[in-house]
């Protein structure tokens, strides 16, 4: 016979469907008095035939809390031969993670728990990670977001369900229990668990909100702030699966996807309700691997703002060194660009004429002909290059010749046009994405340019019936 405890876990299970078509389940065990209760509550649901899938354990040692954690370590896995069901633990170095990526201690051990779960999921072939959450953390996760700042999503607090990669779930069967719940659980059941002394430390936040905070705001009210934080966080869940369902509709006509970058069309998106927009800027920078743990409502107004041209500058910079721009008609978010070591361009280099030239990932070749022969005006493309061939009127040109990145200020005589302009303004006219625009090289002899690389070469230097004399050059884009 199962206790009340078991059932009411047994019945937020089955509505929540959190174990549906699940074969085997990753228990993740600290030994505390929360997932010891997980521990043997879905021990007892499988021996009642509640839940079909075959259980295992797993134990992660944070290697913070010298004999305390070994001691952890040994309690976990003797309640788990107990119980007849298979464990595996793992040691992590967290300071030396954080240390080596600069974390907080709370920031990596996270980060490396989910990452070890996983691979401890994926090793005995378990799509679903059950964890011990319940309602208080939730309490405690919505109190934290609401003094950092958050949205609707995030007052959605700890979600009963949560997909990882490769369709792996993390699972809260205990979202349904309060901690106190736990605590008459486990004495009715005459079971121990391991208490955690830097759970009391207030220094940090998650504790204070924990002893100080959450105690306080109880004082002054009549019913449960935890059953009151509950009651919001499954509120505002509804609101946003019904917030993604117009999402869904509305991603798949307005945002064109890459490897490197998202696109929204902007005239489809400034027409959805502001949540749909949250949502589908949300989705754009998390499709690119942004974390969402630094954005705030600033950077999320900040993008509001440029996507109604309502700031002066056509780029924002997010953490992480991602990246938003306005640029005709798309709202385009862009991943961090790595830079390519030994490959650092020059401010300027001279052209051997003739010649091969190296500048950052650039190969020039010079060839001076006496006849003016073939003049290829297109891109030859490859998998990793793109080539570009022109040729110019030799006697025109000013020696020496160099290659260097655009200026301020710099002016260019467009082939075809009837007079010089600036280098912006034309670019601007020509409609060039930012993208092409951060490649152009210049090339200019000690007068003027010659040609803006791989976009048009200048009118002053160009072929003609006179011409005696060609300059060949031949730009490579070896990267």
């Amino acid at each position: 016979m199962l206790f009340e405890f078991e059932n009411k876990v047994a019945d937020f299970i089955k509505a929540n469907r959190l174990f549906e078509q699940a074969d085997s389940l990753l228990l993740a065990v600290s030994g505390g008095a929360d997932s010891t209760a997980l521990l043997y509550a879905v021990s007892a649901l499988k021996t009642a035939n509640v839940l079909n899938a075959d259980i295992v354990c797993a134990h992660i040692h944070h290697q913070l809390r010298g004999a305390d954690a070994d001691l952890d370590e040994d309690f976990v896995i003797s309640r788990a031969r107990e119980l007849n069901i298979p464990i595996t633990t793992k040691r992590l170095d967290v300071r030396g993670f954080a240390r080596k990526n600069k974390l907080s201690i709370e920031t990596a051990a996270r980060k490396l728990r989910i990452e070890t779960l996983l691979d401890i999921a994926k090793a005995n072939d378990c799509k679903h990670i059950a964890t011990a959450h319940h309602k208080n953390d939730n309490a405690e996760t919505i109190l934290q977001r609401l003094v950092r700042g958050t949205g609707f999503r995030g007052l959605g607090g700890i979600w009963p369900v949560r997909v990882f990669t490769d369709d792996i779930r993390f699972v809260r069967p205990l979202l349904c229990v309060s901690r106190d719940e736990i605590i008459e659980y486990l004495r009715k059941r005459n079971l121990k668990w391991r208490r955690d002394h830097t759970n009391a430390d207030c220094t940090y936040r998650r504790n204070f909100i924990r002893h100080r905070l959450l105690p306080a705001l109880q004082k002054d009210c009549n019913g449960s702030v935890v059953d009151s934080l509950a009651e919001l966080a499954d509120s505002a869940r509804k609101f946003y699966s019904l917030v993604c369902n117009c999402a869904d509709k509305a991603w798949t006509e307005l945002a064109d996807l890459s490897r490197n970058k998202v696109m929204l069309n902007l005239d489809m998106f400034l027409t959805q309700p502001p949540a749909v927009k949250v949502e589908l800027i949300r989705r754009s920078l998390t499709a690119l691997g942004s974390g969402e743990r630094d954005l705030t409502q600033r950077h999320y107004e900040s993008i509001f703002q440029l996507a109604k041209r309502q700031v002066g500058n056509k780029k924002i910079e997010l953490p992480a060194g991602f990246v938003v721009r306005r640029e005709y008609g798309n709202l385009i978010f862009a991943r961090p660009k790595k830079s390519l070591p030994g490959k650092q361009i020059n401010k300027s280099t001279t052209l051997k004429v003739p010649g091969q030239t190296r500048f950052g990932r650039y190969l020039i070749e010079a060839t001076v002909l006496d006849t003016k022969g073939s003049m290829p005006d297109t891109r030859k493309k490859t998998k990793s290059r793109i080539q570009l061939v022109e040729q110019f009127d030799f006697d025109k040109l000013k020696l020496p010749l160099m290659v260097r990145l655009r200026e301020t200020g710099d002016r260019f005589w467009p082939l075809g046009l009837a007079s010089d302009k600036k280098v912006g303004k034309f670019l601007t006219a020509a409609k060039l994405p930012h993208r092409l625009r951060r490649k152009i090289l210049v090339v200019a002899d000690s007068e003027k340019i010659i040609w803006l690389w791989p976009i048009r070469i200048s009118e002053q230097a160009k072929l003609t019936a006179g011409t005696r004399k060609i300059l060949r050059l031949q730009i490579t884009d070896t990267n």
